[in-house]
């Protein structure tokens, strides 16, 4: 049954995330409402999958380094500059952590970490030594992760929820962004990996092809926004950026 519901919540998040692109298309307002609600069932999907897949202890905990990790990088970085760049959040995200950062936010990392992680869980040797493992799945779930970003921060910026101070280099975004992204992603896995201790990785590769399609359904979105919103380079590198994550990970798990 419960393995039924996470499913249900792969195929509402991937509708939820329809939205906005059948709204640009329509000319329909923004939906505002919608991001924090798509991020919170993606959140939920990604919590119970975790749950089946690691246990809920081990769940619990991968929420908690990425909720806590995620949380204290991007107060630090608002507040002084430092991991990302000079940037601060406006109010269209709701409340805020300390005047700083919107609670939303760390949510939104763990709905992306959890299929990043995944991904990376399969494409890292199971054979390698523990400390080499650790350093590995952390250092490519990262990278799957940072991918993302490298389409969806220009796409929230212009839609005015957070503004960089500078003038960077791509789309208006310092490229230092996207090394703090790898390495808020690095610190949150080795946090929980080291936390979690010695585990193999359970053997149910068709059930972890729902989080790499969670992954997919993210990616889809984020693309088909920019090509819809006419930024048909922002699109391209997205598809380049975040499309061999996809098919790494769907192949992967399809040789188990």
């Amino acid at each position: 049954m419960i393995r039924k519901v996470t499913l249900a919540l792969l195929v509402l998040y991937a509708a939820l995330t329809m939205l906005p692109l059948i709204g640009l298309v329509i000319g329909s307002g923004p939906m505002g409402f919608m991001t924090p609600v798509t991020t919170l069932v993606g959140l939920t999907f990604a919590l119970l999958h975790a749950g089946q897949r690691l246990g809920w202890r081990r769940a619990l905990l991968l929420l908690g380094s990425v909720f806590l990790v995620s949380l204290a990088f991007e107060s630090v970085g608002v507040a002084t500059g430092w991991v990302y760049g000079p940037y601060h959040y406006t109010d269209k995200l709701g409340p805020r952590f300390l005047g700083l950062v919107p609670y939303l936010i760390p949510a939104a990392w763990f709905m992306m970490s959890y299929p990043s992680f995944v991904i990376a869980d399969w494409l890292v040797p199971t054979g390698w030594q523990r400390a080499a493992r650790l350093i590995g799945v952390a250092a490519v779930g990262g990278l799957a992760m940072t991918a993302w970003d490298v389409i969806m921060d220009p796409l929230m910026v212009a839609g005015g929820h957070w503004v960089w101070e500078v003038e960077g280099a791509y789309f208006g975004i310092p490229l230092q962004n996207f090394w703090g992204w790898w390495l808020t992603v690095f610190t949150s896995f080795a946090v929980y990996l080291l936390l979690a201790g010695k585990g193999s990785r359970p053997a149910a590769a068709g059930f972890d092809r729902l989080a790499v399609l969670g992954y997919l359904v993210t990616a889809g979105g984020v693309i088909s926004v920019a090509l819809v919103a006419g930024a048909g380079g922002l699109a391209l590198v997205g598809v380049f950026a975040m499309t061999p994550w996809f098919v790494a990970g769907w192949l992967r798990t399809g040789e188990a």
